[in-house]
C-alpha cells in the first residue's frame, strides 16, 4: 500500500473515533495492521475478553513469527488456564491446554508437561514458581506489564503503537479545502450555495444538483458530525475541552490537553502524555474525560499544522528492551533487577540541628552540601564531609519598613516565623526560603561559607507554604503559594510579580512546575485535596481533580521527567504514595504501606528513576516503581519521628532523614561512602559551586531598586583583558580572557613541586586482554556502570571488555574479560565504499548501557550491547556522520555531526531529520548538551564553538579558539567540547591548548597551553567529579591538570604503563574517565592497545594539589596562564 493509502486509513480511523463507531474502529486496526492501538488492548486483556485479545494481536503477528510473538500468545493462553483452575472448571483448563497450550510443547516439551502437572493440584499456588500468584486482577495486571514490554520490544511492532498527530476532524478539513477549491472554478459562483451531496463534484450551474458553495473551513466548516441515530451530538462537541460530567473519571491529558476528545499515548518523553500545540494557551482548558461508553480509543491530535510524518522505524527506551525472552511461567514476585544496596540505608553520621527539621535539599552540583531550614526559621547549609555548618542565617526580616501592615503587627507580638520549604535553584547559584509569615527570602550562594541576601519578598497573606523554581521563557522565576490560597510566581533577578493564579478555595499546599518541550506549567495542590495545573499567563486554571483521599499532596516527577508520583495524607491520617497514569488522568498504581493513622503530612523523595522513598510510622520506606509492594525499610538505628523529613541528593547516594533530637542522619550506600572518603583529605573546593553571577537563564544584571543589597560580584561582570604566559616567555593579549589572580605565594609556589611518575611501580596499571586483531583505538569509552570498557577500532570493530560484577567497578588490579555473545558475532559498522582507515569514527551509548550508536564513515548502526546485533542502520553518506550525542532528556533524539559540516538533530522514533543546524566551516568534531542551560555546544575542525538553543534549535553565540602565537594547527584539527558537572562550564581540547569557557556566552576562563616538546594534545577528559582533566599527548604523557585552575599537578611519562620499545612510537589516541571513581582513567594507543591507570593505593590520587593562591583556593573564574610540561 502507497504511503498516501496508508495516511488515508489513519484519517478514516480518526473520523470514525470522533463519531464513536468504536467496533468499526478496532475493526479497521486489526485489517490494516497499521496501528497497534494499546489502550485499547489493555482494556480487553484487562477485562479478560480473550477471544478479542487473540483476534486482535492476529491482525499484527502470529504465534510463531518471532520469539517474542511466542512469548505474548504463550502468556495470554496460561493465564486463560490459570483462570479457569483457579475456578475450579476443570473441563475449560483442559479444553485450554489441549487446543492452546499444547501448541508450544514443541518448543519445550518439560514446561508443557509441568503445566500439565497442575491439573492434579488442588490449588496450583502449590506449584513453587506460582505460589505468589495473586487474585485475578492483580494477576491479569502482572501479565500486562509483560505483554506490554513484549509487544514495544518486538520489531513487527515498532512502526505500530505511534498514533500519527493530527488535527481535529482532520478528514473533513481536507474534504472542505476540496468544495472550497472546486467552488473557486465555478465560472458563476454563487454567494451562498447549498452542497446537497459529497458523491460528485460541485459546480454553481443552474442545472447543477450539488451548487453549494464552500465556506471557509475554519470559519464555518461544511460538514457537521455524521448523524448517527439518537446518539452524537454536531460537530462542536467534538471541539476542544468540552464540559464533563461531575461523576466521569477524568483524564490527567486533560490538565494539559489537545483538542483530541481522546488523546493518544504518545511514545515519546514528557509529562502526562501532554501533547503540546502551537497555541500554549489551548493546552489548559478544561477537564475532560474519555467517551462514558469506551475509554480505551484513544487518537492523537494536535492544534498545529503538522505534516504527517512516517511511523518510526524503532525506538530506543530508557530500558532495554531485549531482554531474554524465555517460555516460562511468570515469576510473580516482582523482583527488581537493581539491587537493594543500590539505596542509602546505612547511617553514616549524625548532624547536630538544634531546632526541628522542616526541609532539606542537597545541592545539585555539589552533592557534599545540604541546605536544611527549621522551625525556628534557621537556615543552614552542612558541608558533610567535614560535618561542617558553613553558613548560617537566623530569622530576620531584612526591611521590616517595606513590609505590610498585617506582617508588622505579626512580628510584633510574635518575632519568629518557621521554615516551610527550602531549596537551592537548578544550578545551585541561588536558594529559596518559604517562611510561615508571608516571607520568602532568596539567597545567592558564592561557595563556602559565602551566603549573601539577594531577594525579600513578602509573597503571601499568612504563611507560604511551598515554592519552587522554573525557568517560563527562559527567564528564571521563583513560584510560591501560600494560605491566602494563591500561586504566585516572581522573577528571580528583581523580584517583580510576573502572574498570580486564583482559583483554589482552600489554602495551596505545594506546587509542582515542570515542562515539555517549550511548554511550562504548573502543578499545585491544595489543603482540601484539590489539583489543579496552571499555564503562565492569566487565564486561570481549567483544570479541578481530587486527590487521593481528598489529602494535602505533594506531587514530583521522577528525575527522567517521564513519571509523576504524589504522596500526601488527609485529616483522617491517612496516606497515599501513587503513581498518575501519564495519558488517562487516573491514578496508575498506589503502593502498598504506608500507615493509616500519620500523625503529620507524610513526605517522600524519589530517586535513580528507580525507587521511591517515604517517611512513615517513624521508619523509612521505600518501594520500586514498578512494584506497589514496599520493597524494604530501615529504622535508620532508631531515633527518627513518626513522620520524619527525607531527602535525596541528585545521584541518590545519600539520604538526609530528620531525627527526635533536632538532628539529621545522613544514610548511604556504597557510593556515597566511596564519595564522602574520597574528598575526606580535600579542601572543600568553593569552585565547583557556580558563582552566583551566573544565574542562567537569564544572566543576573542590576536588580530593582527595592531588590536587597547583592554584593559586587553579582552586578558587576568584568571581562578584561588577559596577559598569558607561553611556554617561551613571552606575553600577548587575548581578548575574552578573564585576567589571572596575582600569587601572593610565591614562597609556597616554590616549595610545591608537580608529581611526576616515571617507574610501573609508581602506579598501577593494567593492559586489557585481547585476541582479536589489534588496529588503533579510534573511540573509548566506560559504560555508564563503570563495569566496562568499549572502544571502537579503526577497522570498525568493537570491542568491549566486563569486569566481574564482585569487583564493583572497573580496576586496574583485576583482569576483564573480552566479551563475545555465545553467537561469536561482532559489533561491526558499515563502512560502504569507504575505506575505515580514512574515516572519522564516532559513537555514543544511551543513557543505561543497552545501546550503542555508532558509525565509521558508513551508515550508522544501532547494536544492542547485550546481543551485539544490529538492530537497524540508517543515514547513509555523503555526508558521513562524524560525531553523535544523544540528548540528556530523550534517547530519541540524536545530535548528529555531519562531514559537510552540518548537525542534524534527529528523532529515531520517527525516522526523521527534525532540523539541520549550519554555522561551522568544517566537519563537526565534538558535541555536549547542557541540561541546565538547554543548549547544545558543538566544536569543528574549523576551530570554532557554536552555542545553540534546545528549545528552538537556533544559534545563540559562537566563538574562534584562540590559537596560540607562533603554534600553527593542522588543517583539521579535533576540537573536543565536554560540560563541567555544573553544566555550566565548558571544557575546549585541542591540539594547543586545554581551554575552559563559561556558556552559554562562551566567554574564556582560562587557557593552558603544553610546550611544544611533548608534541601536541591527542585527547583529555574531566575526571568525573570535575575536579581533574587528564590530557594525552602525542610523545606518550599524560597530564593531570587541576580543573579549578588549570595547574599541572601531576605528569605520567610513557615507561610509567609502556614496555621499552625503541622501534615502535606509541601513544595514546583517546583517553576516557571513570564514571564514579575520579582517579582511574583508561587510555586507547594507536597500536589497539587499551590500558587502565590508577594511582598506588597508598596514595589514592594523581599528585598533591598546587598551592592555593590569594588565600582564596581554586576558583573557576580566575584565569590561569599556562602551566608547562617540563622535560
Amino acid at each position: 500500500m502507497t504511503s498516501l493509502s496508508r495516511e488515508l486509513v489513519f484519517l478514516i480511523l480518526q473520523f470514525l473515533d470522533e463519531e464513536k463507531y468504536k467496533n468499526t474502529v478496532h475493526g479497521l486496526e486489526q485489517e490494516s495492521g497499521f496501528f497497534f492501538n494499546m489502550r485499547y488492548f489493555e482494556e480487553i486483556v484487562t477485562n479478560g475478553d480473550w477471544d478479542d485479545v487473540e483476534k486482535y494481536l492476529c491482525g499484527f503477528t502470529k504465534v510463531d513469527d518471532n520469539r517474542y510473538s511466542m512469548k505474548i500468545f504463550f502468556e495470554i493462553r496460561k493465564q486463560k488456564y490459570l483462570e479457569a483452575l483457579d475456578r475450579k472448571d476443570r473441563a475449560k483448563a483442559v479444553d485450554i491446554l489441549v487446543k492452546d497450550l499444547k501448541a508450544f510443547s514443541a518448543f519445550n516439551e518439560d514446561l508443557f508437561k509441568e503445566i500439565t502437572q497442575l491439573l492434579a493440584l488442588e490449588n496450583f499456588r502449590d506449584n513453587e514458581q506460582l505460589s505468589k500468584y495473586g487474585d485475578t486482577k492483580s494477576a491479569r495486571g502482572i501479565m500486562l506489564t509483560e505483554l506490554k514490554k513484549l509487544i514495544e520490544a518486538n520489531p513487527l511492532f515498532r512502526d505500530k503503537l505511534t498514533f500519527p498527530t493530527l488535527k481535529n476532524s482532520r478528514l473533513r478539513t481536507l474534504i472542505n479545502q476540496s468544495l472550497n477549491w472546486q467552488h473557486q472554478l465555478c465560472k458563476n459562483p454563487k454567494s451562498n450555495p447549498d452542497i446537497k451531496t459529497l458523491f460528485m463534484d460541485h459546480s454553481c450551474g443552474p442545472s447543477q444538483p450539488n451548487g453549494a458553495r464552500a465556506p471557509s473551513p475554519v470559519t464555518n466548516p461544511l460538514m457537521g458530525a455524521v448523524p448517527k441515530p439518537g446518539a452524537f451530538p454536531p460537530l462542536g462537541a467534538h471541539g476542544p475541552f468540552q464540559p464533563t460530567p461531575a461523576t466521569m473519571a477524568a483524564s490527567l491529558a486533560g490538565w494539559m490537553a489537545n483538542p483530541s476528545p481522546v488523546p493518544h499515548l504518545s511514545a515519546s518523553a514528557g509529562p502526562i502524555g501532554f501533547n503540546i500545540p502551537n497555541n500554549p494557551a489551548a493546552i489548559l482548558k478544561r477537564p475532560r474525560s474519555p467517551p462514558a461508553n469506551n475509554p480505551a480509543m484513544d487518537y492523537q491530535t494536535a492544534d498545529s499544522d503538522h505534516v504527517l510524518k512516517r511511523s518510526r522505524p524503532f525506538g530506543i527506551s530508557d530500558e532495554a528492551n531485549n531482554m531474554p525472552v524465555n517460555i516460562l511461567p511468570v515469576g510473580y514476585s516482582g523482583q527488581s533487577s537493581y539491587s537493594l544496596d543500590d539505596l542509602p540505608k546505612d547511617v553514616i553520621m549524625s548532624l547536630n540541628q538544634g531546632s526541628a527539621v522542616k526541609s532539606m535539599d542537597f545541592h545539585p552540583v555539589q552533592q557534599i552540601l545540604l541546605l536544611v531550614g527549621t522551625n525556628t526559621g534557621e537556615v543552614m547549609v552542612w558541608e558533610l564531609v567535614n560535618r561542617e555548618r558553613l553558613s548560617h542565617k537566623s530569622f530576620k526580616v531584612w526591611d521590616l519598613g517595606a513590609c505590610s501592615m498585617a506582617l508588622q503587627t505579626s512580628l510584633a507580638s510574635d518575632y519568629t516565623a518557621s521554615i516551610n520549604r527550602v531549596t537551592w535553584s537548578p544550578d545551585g547559584t541561588l536558594f529559596g526560603v518559604a517562611h510561615s509569615k508571608h516571607i520568602v527570602h532568596i539567597y545567592s550562594y558564592h561557595g563556602a561559607d559565602d551566603l549573601r541576601n539577594h531577594l525579600e519578598i513578602e509573597a503571601h497573606v499568612g504563611g507560604v507554604n511551598d515554592l519552587a523554581f522554573s525557568y517560563p521563557n527562559k527567564q528564571l522565576c521563583i513560584v510560591t503559594c501560600g494560605e491566602d490560597k494563591l500561586i504566585k510566581v516572581w522573577d528571580a533577578v528583581t523580584g517583580t510579580k510576573q502572574y498570580t493564579f486564583d482559583g483554589h478555595e482552600a489554602p495551596v499546599y505545594s506546587v509542582c512546575p515542570h515542562h515539555k518541550e517549550n511548554i511550562q506549567f504548573i502543578f499545585s495542590t491544595a489543603t482540601d485535596g484539590k489539583i489543579k495545573a496552571w499555564l503562565y499567563d492569566n487565564i486561570g486554571s481549567r483544570v479541578d481533580y481530587d486527590a487521593p483521599g481528598h489529602s494535602s499532596t505533594t506531587m514530583a516527577y521522577s528525575a527522567d521527567g517521564l513519571r509523576l508520583f504524589s504522596c500526601g495524607t488527609n485529616k483522617e491520617g491517612e496516606s497515599y504514595l501513587v503513581e498518575w497514569n501519564e495519558s488517562e488522568g487516573a491514578v496508575k498504581r498506589t503502593y502498598i504501606g504506608l500507615g493509616k493513622r500519620a500523625s503529620g503530612i507524610v513526605q517522600f523523595d524519589t530517586t535513580k528513576n528507580r525507587f521511591l522513598a517515604a517517611g512513615d510510622e517513624f521508619i523509612i520506606k521505600f518501594w520500586d516503581m514498578d512494584n506497589v509492594n514496599l520493597l524494604t525499610s530501615t529504622n535508620a538505628d532508631g531515633g527518627l519521628p513518626a513522620s520524619p523529613c527525607i531527602r535525596f541528593n541528585k545521584d541518590g547516594i545519600l539520604l538526609a532523614v530528620s531525627t527526635n533530637e533536632n538532628g539529621i542522619k545522613i544514610l548511604a550506600n556504597a557510593d556515597g561512602l566511596r564519595l564522602l572518603r574520597s574528598m575526606e583529605n580535600r579542601p572543600f573546593d568553593a569552585s565547583r559551586v557556580p558563582s552566583a553571577s551566573v544565574v542562567k537563564p537569564p544572566p543576573l544584571g542590576t536588580f530593582a531598586a527595592g531588590s536587597a543589597t547583592v554584593g559586587p560580584s553579582i552586578v558587576d561582570r568584568v571581562a578584561p583583558i588577559v596577559s598569558m604566559v607561553s611556554m617561551n616567555g613571552d606575553t600577548r593579549n587575548l581578548a575574552d580572557v578573564k585576567p589571572r589572580i596575582a600569587d601572593d605565594s610565591a614562597d609556597k609556589s616554590r616549595m610545591w613541586k608537580m608529581t611526576e611518575i616515571n617507574e610501573p611501580s609508581q602506579c598501577r596499571s593494567l593492559r586489557l586482554p585481547d585476541s582479536l586483531t589489534a588496529m588503533r583505538v579510534s573511540r573509548l569509552m566506560y559504560t555508564n556502570s563503570g563495569l566496562a570498557i568499549l572502544a571502537l577500532a579503526a577497522n570498525a570493530v568493537h570491542k568491549l571488555w566486563k569486569w566481574p560484577r564482585n569487583t564493583g567497578k572497573a580496576t586496574a588490579a583485576v583482569v576483564p574479560q573480552l566479551w563475545q555473545p555465545t553467537s561469536g558475532i561482532m559489533m561491526t559498522n558499515d563502512i560502504s565504499d569507504t575505506n575505515p582507515e580514512d574515516a572519522v569514527p564516532c559513537f555514543a551509548l544511551s543513557k543505561n548501557d543497552s545501546y550503542v550508536m555508532s558509525a565509521s564513515g558508513g551508515k550508522i548502526s544501532l547494536f544492542n550491547m547485550m546481543t551485539f546485533k544490529t538492530m537497524t542502520t540508517f543515514m547513509p553518506p555523503a555526508p558521513a556522520a562524524t560525531f553523535l550525542a544523544f540528548h540528556p532528556q530523550d534517547n530519541n533524539i540524536i545530535a548528529i555531526g555531519m562531514e559537510d559540516s552540518s548537525i542534524q538533530i534527529y528523532n529515531v522514533r520517527v525516522d526523521e531529520v527534525k532540523i539541520k543546524l549550519r554555522g561551522h566551516k568544517k566537519r563537526i568534531t565534538g558535541l555536549a548538551f547542557s541540561n541546565a542551560l538547554n543548549v547544545l555546544v558543538s566544536s569543528g575542525a574549523d576551530s570554532q564553538l557554536f552555542v545553540w538553543s534546545t528549545d528552538l534549535w537556533d544559534q545563540q553565540t559562537s566563538k574562534y579558539l584562540q590559537i596560540p602565537a607562533g603554534r600553527a594547527a593542522a588543517p583539521f584539527a579535533d576540537t573536543r567540547v565536554q560540560f563541567h558537572q555544573d553544566q555550566t562550564h565548558l571544557l575546549a581540547v585541542h591540539e594547543t591548548q586545554i581551554a575552559i569557557y563559561e556558556a552559554p556566552k562562551l566567554e574564556c576562563l582560562k587557557q593552558w597551553v603544553p610546550r611544544e616538546a611533548s608534541g601536541p594534545i591527542t585527547h583529555a577528559t574531566y575526571s568525573c567529579d570535575s575536579q581533574s582533566i587528564y590530557v594525552s599527548f602525542e610523545d606518550g604523557s599524560v597530564g593531570v591538570l587541576t580543573a579549578s585552575n588549570l595547574r599541572l599537578r601531576c605528569r605520567i611519562n610513557p615507561s610509567a604503563y609502556l614496555p621499552a620499545n625503541p622501534n615502535v612510537r606509541v601513544y595514546p589516541l583517546v583517553i576516557a574517565a571513570h564514571p564514579s571513581e575520579p582517579n582511574q582513567f583508561a587510555l586507547g594507543l594507536n597500536d589497539g592497545g587499551i590500558h587502565v591507570l590508577e594511582p598506588l593505593e597508598s596514595e589514592g590520587k594523581w599528585g598533591t594539589l598546587p598551592p592555593i593562591e590569594n588565600g582564596t583556593g581554586p576558583n573557576t573564574n580566575a584565569a590561569a596562564g599556562s602551566d608547562q610540561l617540563q622535560r
